[in-house]
């Protein structure tokens, strides 16, 4: 953390220095690791830290289970490094589509149907054109990963957000070979992450763990018999749907006979649960009642 950083204007200064200042400048609030990742990401690519060339975006991460930190560019970088090769000619005004409003997690938003924009380069001694049209709802980031409403900056810019979005895919159109196959902090902000990269090194054993199926009806069993209320199975209910969603979504579904001996199980202890429910009921009604001595 004490090591020496050359800033582009050649002063030098600790590592500690440049984070301090960056967390009270371009990135309030951030932690540590966060703002480590974006000196890291600049000095890897050369860019000036301190000119602000990406975005710290929380993305939902799957495997994980929580948010994440990740780094993405923003749309000034691109930009930047669509005028840098000298090629650039400048753009369209954004075009927007038909106005439309919708209830979208409760809320009631009027947004642009779609957005289009055309990026100029001046390609072997012409101008040519690359246009990118971009929908509104395939684009909006969600205000949390459990509801369809927008969060604020989509539902007060509908317009500003929806244009930078298509911009940015008009210069990956027009610029590949600047801008890769990064997405920009805008078009990512309220998105689900998939995961890390993939490790492709061959690792037998780990494979084989991976892909060794998960005994369902033997881990429901166990849980079924500890049950001593139906509130208890409902919950199992509650978590095998759970169970089912997620392994569909991985792309690994559940045996439809497994999907029915389990829920035969829960239905069984369910039942068992009530008539016993039911048989002290009985038992308790049926009981003498004692008269009081006077």
């Amino acid at each position: 953390m004490n090591a020496v950083v050359t800033t582009q204007n050649g002063n030098q200064v600790t590592e500690r220095e440049l984070m301090d200042v960056l967390k009270n400048s371009l990135y309030p609030g951030a932690a540590d690791a966060s703002v480590m990742m974006v000196m890291g990401y600049c000095r890897a690519a050369g860019l000036d830290v301190m000119k602000k060339p990406v975005h710290i975006v929380p993305i939902w991460n799957k495997d994980a289970g929580r948010m994440v930190d990740v780094i993405m560019p923003g749309i000034a970088l691109y930009r930047t490094e669509a005028a840098r090769t000298g090629e650039y000619v400048g753009k369209s005004e954004p075009e927007f589509g038909p106005d439309k409003s919708m209830t979208l997690g409760g809320i009631e938003v009027t947004f642009p149907s779609w957005c289009r924009v055309t990026v100029r380069r001046f390609v072997h001694g012409k101008i040519c054109e690359f246009t990118a049209k971009e929908f509104w709802l395939e684009n909006y980031a969600t205000a949390k990963r459990d509801t369809q409403a927008p969060n604020a900056m989509w539902k007060k810019r509908a317009y500003g957000q929806l244009a930078k979005c298509t911009e940015a895919q008009a210069l990956r159109m027009a610029f590949p070979e600047q801008t890769g196959g990064t997405n920009t902090d805008d078009e990512m902000s309220g998105k689900d992450f998939a995961g890390g990269t993939i490790d492709v090194t061959p690792q037998p054993r780990r494979v084989e763990q991976e892909q060794r199926p998960v005994d369902y009806i033997a881990f429901f069993d166990a849980r079924l018999t500890n049950c001593r209320d139906t509130a208890c199975v409902d919950a199992l209910w509650k978590k095998w749907s759970e169970t089912i969603d997620k392994a569909a979504d991985a792309g690994r579904p559940i045996d439809q006979g497994t999907i029915e001996h389990v829920q035969g199980m829960m239905a069984e202890r369910s039942g068992v649960l009530q008539r016993a429910v039911q048989q002290r009921a009985e038992e308790m009604s049926e009981a003498p009642v004692e008269e009081p001595v006077a």
